[in-house]
């Protein structure tokens, strides 16, 4: 079942900047990482509460984590800021520290 395209959360991170995940990003996440789809919450709480952040390779993208959250160790989520608001590209869990 295809979830609805519109927007599904908005949140600010520490920096006080708004980040959006729409429909389609968690649509895409979920069907590149089947194991994402109960951790809708833990997504959000990942941008609300990092326990790390670092740029991410591409240019105006950074990497938000926290710990013992979603299906492994660690939770990633790439959030694209070069959009206002910045908005969640992918979120996947890896068991290496960032």
């Amino acid at each position: 079942m295809k979830a609805k395209q519109g927007l599904r959360a908005s949140v600010i991170e520490p920096d006080g900047r708004t980040v959006v995940l729409t429909g389609r990003a968690w649509d895409k996440i979920r069907a590149g990482h089947t194991d994402m789809a109960p951790y809708e919450r833990d997504v959000i709480q990942t941008i609300t509460h990092p326990l790390h952040r670092e740029d991410d390779p591409r240019p105006g993208r950074e990497r938000y984590y926290t710990e013992n959250l979603g299906p492994t160790r660690w939770l990633r989520v790439v959030i694209d800021f070069s959009t206002d608001p910045g908005e969640v590209v992918t979120a996947f869990g890896h068991d290496n520290e960032p």
